[in-house]
């Protein structure tokens, strides 16, 4: 059993920090912006809760957090009362958020100055796979602090691995939703293409998905997307958060990401639809109107 906090309780992180402490086994203490939040996990699963990230971190093995952006990231880890001030020499700590790159090596070199390990450690999977424990967690960091970690890790995920130094793990995250959204786009073309040519979509789909154009998306949004409903992960407005991140990266490393560029308009098109809190399929939706 190891002595962990968990700051952040949104979607992702509230199942995660669950996860540590029922599968885990581990004496979880959480922090949220909103209190109640954490009041009710703490209802909910017992554990503790903090009332500052700094206080959250003090005394413990493993720091985690989930939290929306870079800012956010910087403010409950170096701002005032961040859990940067309470961590103890030697402890980890694991960042779930999907964010820069760049603030994951800065803030690396700032636990290195105060005698800590800092791990990026974004996930791919979704609500569904925060609630049932079966994450991806793509880590960056020292081989030793991982090697300490992914039994912890392990506790909300079916696939922990180590993808290089501090940052590998966010460039990580950006190839998977890379690859997400030109995925995401081609099955709305697709399923807009049958519906024009007048064919029977799920006869198409259950004859497709079984060859080489098969994917996760077509298992498993292609029912929803084909009846217009599109309230069932990922929304559009993180969505384009975490593709603008991928376009910034590329803009610094010079990769050339004409698709990701092209898909990102496409999901501003659908915000101004009024679809902000759509999840990503809803690219149909914009082809459709």
């Amino acid at each position: 059993m190891a002595v962990v906090a968990y700051l952040g309780l949104g979607v992702m992180g509230y199942p995660m920090a669950g996860h540590l402490k029922n599968k885990g086994g581990h004496d979880v203490t959480v922090y949220n912006r909103t209190a109640a939040k954490a009041e009710k996990w703490v209802a909910e699963h017992s554990g503790a809760m903090a009332l500052t990230p700094k206080q959250a971190a003090e005394g413990k093995d493993f720091v985690f957090s989930c939290v929306g952006n870079d800012d956010d990231l910087r403010s409950v880890t170096i701002g005032a009362d961040g859990a940067f001030h309470g961590m103890k020499k030697g402890s980890i700590f694991i960042d779930n958020t999907t964010a820069s790159a760049e603030v994951a090596r800065e803030l690396a070199a700032e636990a290195e100055k105060r005698g800590f390990f800092f791990l990026d450690a974004p996930v791919s999977g979704g609500q569904a796979g925060a609630e049932n424990g079966v994450l991806t967690v793509m880590v960056g960091g020292a081989d030793d602090a991982f090697e300490r970690a992914k039994p912890v890790i392990s506790a909300f995920a079916r696939m922990v691995g180590l993808m290089g130094p501090v940052g590998a793990g966010q460039l990580t995250k950006m190839i998977n939703q890379i690859c997400i959204a030109g995925l995401v786009q081609g099955l709305a073309e697709a399923i807009h293409f049958s519906k024009k040519s007048g064919l029977d979509v799920e006869k198409v789909v259950d004859v497709i998905s079984k060859g080489a154009a098969g994917s996760w998306q077509m298992e498993n949004r292609h029912k929803t997307m084909n009846a217009g409903k599109y309230d069932f992960g990922f929304a559009v407005d993180w969505m384009r958060k975490d593709l603008g991140i991928c376009l910034a990266e590329a803009d610094r490393n010079g990769a050339r990401l004409p698709v990701t560029a092209l898909v990102d308009q496409f999901y501003k098109d659908v915000q101004a639809m009024g679809g902000s809190r759509w999840d990503t399929s809803s690219l149909l939706a914009r082809l459709e109107k």
